[in-house]
């Protein structure tokens, strides 16, 4: 494990009183930008020029973007590009492919954000919300609760960011282009609905209006909010839809997800049935895999069941256990045994890569580590 350079963070740890951040250019469309410089009294093309910096060049500090007069840059700098992400704490480890970023929100909340090289893609994944108010008991971000979502610029920012990682070459042996995000960061995406799929729309958008990422490599990852997923269905977007299942069984799952008590297995599958029909995308299953919990034959029976002949894709996931949770990882050959009668069903199944252990790589783990090591300094005596 390797801790990266950064900004020097505050050390006193910000009062949390949870508010939107200022209006961000990433907030807004092309047009929106334009209008809203047309108010400065600047021509439109400043729109474009400061968009071009940010979306095609990767630049999130205006003082770099030397081609604008130095008044007009410092006008358009703040109104249009106030510092959303603050730097905590950067890691990385498996050679560098793997880099973590936990941020501070302008109002003191904590969110993390993930970059994964491959050698064929990279893959980023944000946060939606600072914590999650759905309660999963084994997920540490559902255990912190709820701070408040994201505005459409704080969850852009994130990709903006990680982007220029790649594009800088500091992750060795993969492309230097962002080419998937995923949202599977911290929060519900759908739970952020409005800001969620206009963050979608920036990220699809040609530079200069935004960084121009095929519709097909995002994926959106959701725990069943049915209304929100039939909603996503009519977006005219081609997202994966990721739906976190879990458990094949309303008694498991209502523990597990919670929200399964409001809309029960039968029901978030044949949304996602439908959200497949319309999209024509393969819905993608996540199952994390926990031991003595959800790993028995017959779930994965029942679930081979479920999904036989759906467009769907099983993604089995080996729980990285939270400090002092009672939940921890399937052994290695009862997650063998899943995947075997989920693909003897006709379902196609995969175990998904164990990355980022050692850097509190599971959602929500590197927040809570920096706001217990707050709270115990806060608390030492002096």
């Amino acid at each position: 494990m390797t801790s990266l350079p950064l900004i020097p963070a505050a050390t006193d740890k910000p009062t949390r009183r949870a508010a939107m951040p200022q209006q961000h250019l990433a907030d807004l469309d092309l047009a929106g930008r334009q209008a809203l410089v047309a108010e400065l009294g600047e021509p439109a093309f400043r729109a474009k020029q400061i968009s071009n910096h940010y979306f095609g060049r990767l630049v999130r500090d205006p003082q770099l973007m030397t081609d604008l007069p130095a008044a007009a840059r410092e006008r358009l700098a703040e109104r249009l590009m106030p510092r959303l992400l603050t730097a905590v704490r950067e890691l990385t480890c498996d050679d560098g492919a793997t880099r973590k970023a936990l941020w501070r929100l302008h109002d003191g909340a904590l969110v993390e954000s993930v970059l994964m090289g491959y050698e064929d893609r990279v893959t980023v994944c944000i946060s939606s919300q600072a914590g999650c108010g759905m309660a999963c008991p084994f997920c540490a971000t559902g255990q912190a609760g709820l701070t408040r979502n994201l505005s459409t610029a704080e969850i852009v920012d994130q990709a903006v960011y990680l982007a220029g990682v790649a594009a800088s070459g500091a992750v060795a042996g993969s492309p230097a282009r962002l080419s998937h995000v995923v949202f599977m960061g911290m929060g519900e995406p759908l739970a952020n609905y409005a800001r969620v799929v206009a963050a979608i729309r920036r990220l699809v958008a040609p530079a200069p209006e935004g960084l121009g990422l095929s519709q097909r490599h995002i994926t959106v990852s959701t725990v069943g909010l049915v209304p929100a997923i039939r909603r996503l269905a009519s977006e005219d977007l081609s997202v994966t839809l990721a739906l976190s299942l879990h458990a094949p069984d309303d008694d498991l799952r209502d523990e597990l997800v919670p929200v399964n008590q409001r809309w029960k297995v039968a029901e978030v599958l044949d949304a996602a049935w439908d959200y497949a029909a319309r999209t024509g995308r393969r819905v993608s299953i996540e199952y994390a895999m926990i031991k003595d919990v959800n790993d028995q034959p017959w779930r994965a029976d029942l679930l081979g069941r479920l999904l036989a002949g759906k467009l769907a894709h099983v993604n089995l996931i080996p729980l990285n256990p939270t400090p002092g949770s009672r939940w921890d990882a399937s052994p290695k050959p009862v997650e063998r045994e899943f995947v075997r009668r989920l693909r003897a069903a006709g379902v196609s199944t995969t175990v998904r890569d164990t990355r980022g252990r050692e850097i509190d790589g599971a959602c929500g783990q590197l927040a809570a580590a920096e706001d217990s090591d707050t709270d115990r300094a806060a608390a030492a005596p002096a």
